[in-house]
């Protein structure tokens, strides 16, 4: 049974909550103010927290940036429950690294998916992780790089680590490539500028992915840009020490060669349908990676900005947004704000 921690002042709507969600079949905790929901959070390790932003004692960013500080608890998911709808607040709380934005009144069905999205999203990343250090036991020579999983941990082991705050430059298009990255944590945007000065999304990158990569043997700059979508920590290897360990370790180069062509096979799909698709194809394929990317379940809302999903299908954002609404006139997707849900997976596939 997971465990959901809840942050709330006003008790009746923290006890009605409560209850709706141990209807859900999950263990419930509650706070009445932020102080003590920080320090139930450390004691108890929930599996998500729910919290309200203006309480007593301590507020909803001050329980947000006590979790951030503790190593046992800065992972956890953290949603914020409150009736402050102004944008300001709004990107406040996501700045600081909240996963979800709830606002009151809410419905059951909301609050219900909310929290089975996040929950699930980090039994993926679990699951992922443990299966990467499973593949990392079948070694027989601990001095010896194997898998792909090796190489992550030796740039997690040796790797100089660098942070970015979001919007920061990790480098630009044309900057000598000196070294290539893996994400320790947060979000990186990779992007280029076409010859008429629109910007296209060439990969995000997400926690344990690689990236920075251009040419092992030659001097070749970077050619794309970089930048942080939220706060980000890099353990970065220089493209020299790296390209020894290949000539050293011809196993890992395998799988460093496996992750190329994936990578190039990618570009070349998505650059095909820029090319030749619709834009009601262009939409309805890039919304459906996005959806495979970011979730566990097809059906579940993605956050997601419209200039990004506009970037990776190629499309002016005016037109993105039209084709979306038609979408939702349809009765194929939901648009809740920021959030994008899937109602008719199907149908998607077939515009696709």
């Amino acid at each position: 049974m997971k465990k959901v921690l809840l942050i709330e002042d006003d008790t009746v709507l923290r006890e009605n909550t409560a209850e709706l969600l141990e209807l859900s079949d999950y263990e419930v905790l509650t706070a009445e103010n932020g102080k003590l929901g920080l320090e139930m959070a450390q004691a108890n390790q929930p599996d998500i927290i729910v919290c309200d932003i203006m309480m007593p004692i301590l507020d909803g960013y001050g329980v947000l940036e006590g979790l951030s500080k503790d190593s046992s608890t800065k992972f956890i998911p953290f949603i914020f429950l409150s009736a402050k709808t102004e944008r300001q607040d709004v990107r406040r709380g996501m700045d600081m690294g909240a996963d979800d934005y709830i606002t009151k009144p809410f419905s059951e069905e909301e609050i219900i998916n909310a929290i089975e999205s996040r929950i699930a999203k980090v039994a993926l990343l679990k699951e992922e992780q443990e299966s990467l250090q499973t593949s990392t036991t079948t070694t027989t020579n601990e001095d010896e790089l194997r898998t792909l999983s090796d190489l992550k941990n030796f740039f997690d082991d040796n790797g100089s680590i660098s942070s970015y705050e979001k919007n920061d430059v990790i480098y630009k298009e044309g900057q000598n490539s000196n070294y290539i990255y893996l994400i320790l944590k947060g979000v990186v945007k990779c992007y280029k500028f076409d010859d008429k000065g629109k910007e296209l999304t060439t990969a995000i990158h997400t926690e344990d992915d690689l990236f920075g990569y251009t040419s092992f043997t030659q001097n070749v700059p970077y050619r794309e840009t970089a930048i942080a979508m939220k706060d980000v920590e890099l353990a970065g290897v220089t493209k020299s020490d790296l390209t020894a360990i290949l000539e050293e370790n011809h196993k890992v180069t395998l799988e460093v060669i496996q992750l190329l062509t994936e990578d190039i096979t990618g570009v070349k799909d998505q650059l095909l349908q820029m090319a030749y698709s619709s834009v009601q194809r262009k939409t309805a394929a890039t919304i459906i990676r996005f959806a495979e990317k970011l979730n566990t379940k097809p059906n579940e809302p993605i956050v997601i900005s419209r200039n990004d999903l506009a970037s990776v299908a190629g499309i002016a954002t005016e037109t993105l947004i039209r084709t979306m609404s038609a979408f939702k006139k349809d009765g194929i997707i939901e648009m809740q704000g920021r959030n994008i849900k899937i109602l008719d997976l199907q149908k998607l596939h077939d515009i696709n």
